[in-house]
């Protein structure tokens, strides 16, 4: 099987049509034998056996590899929290390699869920659609909504010695009310607050609710208000519960509930974003101590504690109807291993198809991108390669060898004996769309 090649150089074209010997178009039971799939003006307007292509339009081969939508993690914090009290500067420059690994991982979109205090990554989402950066298309929740005491209040102790709060923190419904707008102010794509404790924060327990009912339904009606979905961190039933009932989008984790609740997601037809290796790999982990040598004591005794929980619920997952979008919670994890967020959905029995699913599909159906995660025409032409076949080995989802964004060729396997460069870097065309309309 030939390797990648095309007919002629350079980094962009009006029309290129892409070839490979499976392709996946995000929807289907299974991929689809040798397509060809031709992307014009930064969509793709044709897909097929042949398709209706000028004369000498480039042509890439990607030979064996599969053809997939570009990948959707619903899920990632682009900042790094250890950072959280450096300068605005600081934080920003430090996301620029995360956001240039991501895209050349296969992420074409990302939806960062909270930063701790400034909202910074509203600044990173338009300069990457303005082509100043190089990294997934971002839809951002600025910050995380909290009350105090609660998992987003990230420096208690700097609370309590100094009075300075660290974290987007409301208590009672006016004022959550008040932080929904302050985030819409900022130029929010989503809200997102927490309705339980946590594993990563020192001051409350996963088990905690944090929020009453009153509380979240009027986050919810002043979110809706403002045309903002809303994605919730809880952990537990009850938060769970209550948060579906104020009318969330998505639920973040759900990593201690019961069958019953998850059939309550599926029945309100919220979304579920699980971020199992974030949760599981630590479980794996527990008596390495090597592995807990910088982490924090506090996050291992939590693990350890409910450990035995989160083997249980992983495992109900395959068997519910929920619908389940592809998460990873990066930086808890590193951003370099989003991919092993797909090998823990098969291990906890999820197929391949479905976790595939999760990632493109499901995943825009989430952020409501009818136009992303998919390979038809009129999609936009967010399109990656990889090595093998996701769907007998769900490994190959680390194999990414080419990405396309918006019709732009982000990264390209070496042909072999030298050739054309494995990475191209230019300014994205515009794209239409709600969150490209409100990025720029």
């Amino acid at each position: 099987m030939p390797e990648s090649t095309e007919s002629r150089r350079g980094d962009h074209d009006d029309e290129v049509v892409l070839v490979a010997d499976r392709v996946w178009d995000g929807v289907a039971e299974r991929p689809a034998g040798r397509l060809k799939v031709l992307v014009r003006g930064g969509r793709i307007v044709d897909v097929g056996r042949e398709v209706d292509a000028g004369d000498g339009v480039r042509t890439v081969d990607l030979g064996a590899r599969t053809l997939l939508p570009g990948f959707i993690d619903c899920h990632v914090h682009v900042l790094d929290s250890a950072l959280a009290t450096g300068s605005v500067a600081h934080q920003a420059l430090a996301a620029l390699p995360v956001l240039r690994q991501l895209l050349h991982n296969g992420f074409t979109t990302v939806r960062d869920l909270g930063c701790a205090d400034q909202p910074i990554t509203v600044d990173l989402r338009r300069a990457q659609a303005d082509g100043v950066v190089e990294g997934p298309r971002l839809v951002v929740a600025p910050n995380l909504i909290s009350a105090r005491g609660g998992h987003g209040d990230k420096q208690p102790e700097l609370t309590a010695r100094y009075g300075i709060e660290v974290g987007t923190l409301g208590d009672g419904t006016a004022e959550v009310v008040r932080k929904v707008r302050e985030q819409a102010r900022h130029g929010a794509d989503w809200i997102k607050f927490a309705a339980s404790g946590g594993f990563g924060s020192a001051g409350d327990q996963p088990t905690q609710v944090t929020y009453t009912l009153e509380e979240m339904r009027a986050l919810v009606a002043a979110a809706t208000d403002l045309e903002l979905p809303c994605a919730v961190h809880a952990v537990n039933d009850e938060a769970v519960r209550r948060a579906v009932l104020a009318g969330v989008r998505s639920v973040e984790h759900a990593s201690l509930v019961s069958a019953t609740t998850l059939a309550l997601i599926a029945e309100r037809g919220a979304f579920l974003v699980p971020t199992l290796y974030a949760q599981l790999g630590f479980v794996d982990e527990l008596d390495d101590d090597e592995h807990w040598r910088d982490r924090p004591a506090f996050l291992r005794e939590k693990i350890r504690r409910h450990a035995e929980e989160l083997r249980a619920n992983a495992a109900q997952l395959a068997d519910s109807d929920v619908a389940i979008a592809f998460g990873t919670d990066a930086s808890v994890i590193p951003h370099g291993e989003n991919w092993r967020e797909f090998t823990w959905l098969v291990r906890s029995g999820i197929s391949p198809l479905r976790a595939l699913r999760a990632a493109t599909g499901v995943a825009a159906d989430l952020l409501r991108r009818p136009d992303l995660g998919r390979i038809r025409p009129g999609a936009v032409a967010d399109l990656i390669a990889v090595a093998g076949d996701p769907f007998t080995d769900i490994t190959a989802t680390a194999r990414v060898e080419f990405v396309m964004q918006s019709g732009v060729i982000r990264r390209s396997p070496v042909r072999a004996g030298g050739g054309w460069p494995e990475r191209h870097t230019v300014t994205p065309r515009a794209e239409s769309g709600d969150v490209a309309a409100r990025s720029g």
